[in-house]
C-alpha cells in the first residue's frame, strides 16, 4: 500500500472518529525510539506468497472455524485470535496487535521468532512504553496508520483484523481466507462496532484492489457505504 493511496482514507477515518493525526505521529515516533531499527522486521521481509493465508479475527465463531485456519498455508491472527487458535492447536505465522489486550502473547511469540506487527496509534503510547521493551526486536514489525518513516511502516488498515489482511496482501498472499469474523457481534461496545464498520469498508476496498471476492462480505456488499473509498 502506497501511503499516497492510503492517506485519503486515513483522513476520512480521522474525521469520522475525531482522532488527531499528530497523536498518531507521536505514537509512531515513540515506538521507533523503543526499538532498534537494525533488528526489526520490515514487511517486505515477510513472505506470504503461498496459496492461502487465513486472516483470523477474534469473533465468537473463531473456534468453530479453526479448521479452516488449520488448512490454510499461513495464518495471520489479530490480537486474541492468536491465543484462541493456539488453544485449538493451530499454529500462527504472524500476529497483528495494538497491545490493548494480550501483550504476554507478543512476548512468547517474539521469543519464539514468530513475527508480530505491533501498531502505534494516538492513545496507546503507555502500552507501547510498558510492553515493547519486553519483546524481541528481531521479530517485531513496527506499524503506523500515519505517514510511514524509515523505522515504522504503513501497509494499510485500521483495526487489528483488517490490518492483518492488508499486511498479508502486501506480503504476497495469493488468497485471503477469513475466519473468526463477525461484523454484527452484539457483545462489542459502540466504539468497537464503529470500528467494525470501518473494517468491513476497508475489506471491501481491499477485495476490489485484489480483484478477489471475500466470502466474509457475501450478502453485505450492497449495504456498505463506500463513498469515502478511492474509485
Amino acid at each position: 500500500m502506497d501511503y499516497s493511496t492510503w492517506e485519503p482514507v486515513y483522513t476520512a477515518i480521522l474525521s469520522d472518529f475525531g482522532f488527531e493525526r499528530a497523536a498518531d505521529e507521536r505514537a509512531r515516533d515513540r515506538l521507533a525510539t523503543l526499538l532498534d531499527p537494525a533488528e526489526t522486521v520490515a514487511p517486505d521481509n515477510l513472505d506470504f506468497t503461498v496459496d492461502s493465508v487465513a486472516i483470523a479475527g477474534a469473533g465468537p465463531n473463531l473456534e468453530a472455524q479453526a479448521d479452516r485456519a488449520a488448512t490454510a498455508d499461513s495464518v495471520v491472527a489479530a490480537s486474541t485470535a492468536a491465543d484462541r487458535l493456539e488453544a485449538c492447536g493451530v499454529a500462527i505465522d504472524c500476529m497483528v496487535t495494538d497491545l490493548d489486550k494480550n501483550p504476554e502473547t507478543v512476548t512468547h511469540l517474539t521469543e519464539a521468532g514468530t513475527p508480530v506487527a505491533v501498531h502505534a496509534h494516538g492513545d496507546n503510547i503507555p502500552a507501547l512504553e510498558t510492553h515493547v521493551p519486553t519483546f524481541e526486536d528481531s521479530a517485531i514489525v513496527p506499524t503506523t496508520q500515519a505517514a510511514p518513516t524509515d523505522a515504522v511502516y504503513n501497509v494499510g488498515g485500521f483495526t487489528d483484523g483488517d490490518r492483518a489482511a492488508f499486511l498479508a496482501d502486501h506480503c504476497g498472499a495469493e488468497e485471503l481466507r477469513f475466519v473468526g469474523w463477525d461484523f454484527d457481534d452484539p457483545a462489542v461496545d459502540p466504539m468497537k462496532q464503529k470500528k467494525l464498520v470501518w473494517a468491513e469498508r476497508l475489506l471491501l476496498w481491499l477485495e476490489r484492489r485484489r480483484d478477489e471476492r471475500f466470502a466474509v462480505l457475501d450478502g453485505r456488499r450492497d449495504t456498505i457505504d463506500d463513498t469515502v473509498l478511492p474509485a
